[in-house]
C-alpha cells in the first residue's frame, strides 16, 4: 500500500488534508501535555475520521491510507472498521481484506464493516465464510452482523444456511430484534418459504416499514397478490406511510401481475401519493411493467419524466431487451448519449445483450469498443455478457479468448461458455467445459446443467447425461421445469422413451415446452400412437398447442405412416387453432404424402401451396423420391432446388444416389464430377460413441460409404 502511495501523485487536496493531520497532531500535544495516551487515540482518530469522509477518490483514500501506516496508526482499532467500510464503498474489497488478515486486534466493529461490506459488494458467499470464520476464531456476532449475514443467505437463496444462522440467532438472543427479525422474514420469503416468514413477522413485538415490504414482498412473488394487497393497505392503517424506499421495495414484487387493472391500481397508487415524478420509484414502475411484458406502458411512464436519469434510462433500455425489442433497446441507448445521460455498468450490461439478440457481430464490437473506452472491459459482469453477445453471434474464437483472459470467473461466466458452445454446434467443447468448471472447485447450478444436457443430447451421451442426473438429485438442486425438460429431451434424444415417460409423470408441473418435447420424443423413435396420445391429454389439460407443437405432431405422424391422423392434425392447425401453417408445416406434409408413397399427391400439394415453396419442402419431397425410385419427379424437385440454393451439396448427394440406386451409374458418375468441377464440398459425415464416460469421433472421409460421404 505505502508503495503505491509513492508511485501516484497525490492532489494539492489531500495535501492540505494530510497537513491539516499534522497540525492537529500538534496542536493537541501543545495544548495539554497531561493528555493521556487513550485521549490522543481518540484525538487522532477524530482527525482521520473527518479525513475519511473528505474523501472523494479511491486514489485520495489509498493516500489517506499511506499515511496512517506513515504516522503510525496503521493498527489503530477505532480507524481501521470505518477504513473497511470506505474500501467496500468503493467497492474495492480485495484490498478491503488483506487490510482485515493484516490487523492484529480484530474487534467487533472490524468484522461487522468486513462482512457488511461483502453483501454490499454482492460477494454474499464470502460474507456467509466471513460469518464462519468468526464464529470459529470465538467471537460473538452482534445484530448487524446478523442482519448482514442473513441478507447474504436471502440473496444465494440458501435457505438451510439461513436456518442454520437463524438458531445462532436464537442462542444469543437477538430473534426479537427489529433489525434482525426483518432480515429473517425477508430470508424466508426470498427462499420462498412465506408461512415462516409470515410466523417470524407475526411475532415480532416492533416493526418497520421494512418489516412489512418484506413480507408483501414475499407473498407477491408468491404470486398471492391478494394477500400482498391486503398487508399493503394494513400497513397503512398501522399508521405506517411507505415512502419512496419503501415503493421501491414493494414495486418489483408486482412484475409479474397478470392482472393489468391490478397493477394500474398500484400505478394509481404511486401517483396519488405524490411519487410519480420520483426518479427511483419510477424507474421501480418501468421495471414492474416491462417485466409483466407491458413495455408500452413502461414507455408512458418514461416519457412523462421531467427528465431522466441514469436509473429511469437503464430500466427503459433493460425492458426493452429483456422483451425482445433489440432495436428500440439499442436506439434508446443512443438516445440516452444524445441527452447527455453518461451510461454506467447497468446500462453496459443491459444494452450488449440486445446487440446479441439481433446477432449483430459488427454493431456487438462497436458496443465492446465503447466498454474499453469508458473503462468497463474489465468488470466480470461485462465480459460475461460479451462472451455471451460474440457465442449467439456465431465468434466462438471471441467468446473463448475473452473467456481466458478474465482474472476471476464466476459460475455465470462459465453457464455463458458452455451455453454459447452448445448453441453453437460444439457439444464435445461444452462438456469439456463442463467437466473442467467442476474441477476448478466451481459448483454447477441449474442453468449450468439446461445448457449441459442439450451437448448431452446431441452427442446421444447416455451415461454423461445420466450422471448430470444423478448431480442434479445430490446437490439438491431445485428440480425447476426447466431442468426437467431438458432432462427430458436427453433422455428422449438417447432413445430412452421409458425413462421421458416416468420422468413426465413425475413432474409436478408441465409446460408447453414439456408437452411438445414428450410429443417429439415418441415421434423421433417411431411411437406416433403416443405422440398423438399426448397430444390429445394436451388439449385435454388446457395447453393450447404452437406452431410447434404441429410440427411435431405432424413428424410424428410422418415417422409412422399415419396419413389420415396427420392430415387431420393439418386441418385442425389452420380451422381450429388459426395457426398459419410455416414451411416447416408444409415440409411436414410433403414428407407425410411421400413416405405414403403418393409422390404425385406431395407434387400437387406443393403446387397448391399459397406461398412459394422453400429448398426445404422440395428436399422433402427429394428423399421420398429416393425411398419409391421415382427419378423423373426428383430431377424436377432438384430443378427448383438448384434454383433457390445452387451450391447445395448434399442435394447433389442424394440425387446421385438415386441414380446409382436405380442402375443409371453413368448420370451419378457426371453429377459426382460436376460437383467436383463446380469446387462443391461435402462436409464430413460424424458419429460419436460413449465409451467410459469419454466421447470419441468418429469422420467419414469424402468417397466413403454410400454416393461419396
Amino acid at each position: 500500500m505505502l508503495q503505491r502511495f509513492r508511485t501516484k501523485t497525490p492532489s494539492t487536496s489531500i495535501f492540505v488534508q494530510i497537513y491539516s493531520v499534522y497540525y492537529l497532531q500538534y496542536a493537541i500535544q501543545a495544548k495539554s501535555s497531561a493528555l493521556s495516551t487513550q485521549s490522543n487515540y481518540y484525538s487522532y482518530s477524530n482527525s482521520y475520521t473527518y479525513l475519511f469522509e473528505t474523501c472523494t477518490t479511491i486514489r485520495q483514500l489509498f493516500q489517506l491510507r499511506a499515511h496512517m501506516i506513515i504516522s503510525g496508526h496503521s493498527q489503530n482499532i477505532y480507524l481501521l472498521p470505518k477504513l473497511v467500510s470506505k474500501y467496500a464503498a468503493y467497492g474495492v474489497m480485495a484490498d478491503a481484506r488483506q487490510l482485515f488478515d493484516k490487523t492484529h486486534k480484530q474487534n467487533i466493529y472490524l468484522w461487522t464493516a468486513m462482512i457488511n461490506g461483502y453483501v454490499r459488494n454482492g460477494l454474499f458467499e464470502d460474507a456467509v465464510l466471513l460469518y464462519h470464520q468468526m464464529n470459529a476464531d470465538g467471537i460473538s456476532a452482534d445484530r448487524f452482523i446478523f442482519s448482514s449475514v442473513i441478507k447474504a443467505c436471502a440473496n444465494l437463496s440458501a435457505l438451510q444456511e439461513g436456518i442454520e444462522i437463524h438458531n445462532d440467532i436464537v442462542r444469543a438472543g437477538f430473534e426479537l430484534d427489529t433489525v434482525v427479525g426483518t432480515a429473517l422474514v425477508a430470508m424466508y420469503a426470498k427462499c420462498g418459504e412465506i408461512e415462516v416468514a409470515r410466523e417470524m413477522f407475526d411475532k415480532m413485538l416492533e416493526r418497520n416499514a421494512v418489516t412489512w415490504s418484506a413480507i408483501i414482498a414475499g407473498y407477491a412473488l408468491k404470486r398471492k397478490t391478494s394477500e400482498a394487497l391486503r398487508l399493503f393497505n394494513e400497513m397503512q392503517m398501522q399508521g405506517i406511510k411507505p415512502d419512496s424506499v419503501i415503493m421501491v421495495s414493494v414495486l418489483p414484487a408486482f412484475t409479474r401481475l397478470s392482472d393489468l387493472r391490478l397493477a394500474e391500481c398500484i400505478h394509481g397508487y404511486v401517483i396519488r401519493s405524490g411519487f410519480e415524478f420520483d426518479f427511483v420509484v419510477s424507474s421501480a414502475l418501468i421495471d414492474m411493467y416491462c417485466k409483466s411484458g407491458r413495455v408500452g406502458f413502461a414507455r408512458q411512464v418514461f416519457e412523462k419524466m421531467p427528465e431522466g436519469n441514469v436509473g429511469s434510462w437503464n430500466a427503459m433500455i433493460a425492458g426493452y431487451t429483456q422483451n425482445g425489442c433489440a432495436e428500440e433497446a439499442l436506439l434508446l441507448f443512443n438516445e440516452m448519449q444524445v441527452s447527455g445521460v453518461e451510461p454506467n455498468l447497468i446500462t453496459m450490461v443491459s444494452v450488449i445483450p440486445a446487440s446479441a439478440h439481433l446477432s449483430a457481430l459488427h454493431l456487438g464490437k462497436c458496443i465492446h469498443g465503447y466498454a474499453i473506452r469508458s473503462g468497463f472491459h474489465s468488470d466480470v459482469m461485462i465480459v460475461t455478457a460479451l462472451i455471451d453477445m460474440y457465442a449467439k453471434s456465431g465468434s466462438m474464437e471471441s467468446s473463448r479468448s475473452l473467456f481466458e483472459r478474465m482474472p476471476k470467473r464466476n459460475v455465470v461466466s462459465w453457464n455463458s461458455m458452455i451455453a454459447g458452445y452448445a448453441q453453437n454446434g460444439y457439444a464435445s467443447e461444452a462438456l469439456t467445459l463442463f467437466s473442467e468448471m467442476q474441477l476448478q472447485g466451481l459448483k454447477p447450478d441449474s442453468v449450468t446443467v439446461v445448457n449441459a444436457l442439450p451437448a448431452c443430447a446431441h452427442l446421444s451421451a447416455l451415461q454423461l447425461g445420466k450422471g448430470i442426473h444423478g448431480y442434479i438429485i445430490q446437490s439438491n438442486l431445485e428440480p425447476d421445469v426447466t431442468v426437467c425438460n431438458a432432462l427430458l429431451d436427453m433422455y428422449a434424444k438417447c432413445g430412452m422413451v421409458g425413462c421421458t415417460f416416468q420422468l413426465f409423470d413425475s413432474m409436478s408441473q408441465k409446460t408447453l415446452v414439456s408437452w411438445n418435447t414428450m410429443i417429439g420424443g415418441c415421434g423421433m423413435h417411431g411411437y406416433g400412437k403416443d405422440a398423438l396420445a399426448f397430444f390429445t391429454r394436451m388439449q385435454q389439460e388446457g395447453i393450447t398447442p404452437d406452431h410447434i407443437t404441429f410440427i411435431l405432431v405432424l413428424s410424428a405422424c410422418s415417422h409412422s405412416g399415419l396419413l389420415d391422423e396427420g392430415w387431420q392434425c393439418f386441418d385442425s392447425m389452420t380451422e381450429d387453432y388459426r395457426i398459419t401453417p410455416s414451411m416447416e408445416h408444409y415440409a411436414c406434409m410433403v414428407d407425410l404424402l411421400g413416405r405414403s408413397g403418393l409422390l404425385d399427391e406431395a407434387h400437387d400439394f406443393i403446387k397448391r401451396m399459397p406461398t412459394k415453396p422453400n429448398f426445404v419442402v422440395w428436399g422433402s419431397l427429394l428423399g421420398a423420391c429416393r425411398v419409391h425410385g421415382n427419378v423423373l419427379l426428383a430431377e424436377s424437385a432438384m430443378k427448383h432446388i438448384l434454383e433457390l440454393l445452387p451450391e447445395s451439396v448434399g442435394h447433389y448427394v442424394l440425387l446421385s444416389n438415386i441414380y446409382a440406386e436405380t442402375g443409371r451409374r453413368d448420370a451419378a458418375a457426371k453429377l459426382r464430377n460436376m460437383v467436383k468441377v463446380k469446387g462443391l464440398k461435402k462436409a464430413p459425415g460424424c458419429s460419436w460413441i460413449e465409451i467410459n464416460s469419454s466421447i470419441h469421433s468418429f469422420f467419414v472421409a469424402e468417397g466413403e460409404g454410400e454416393g461419396y460421404g
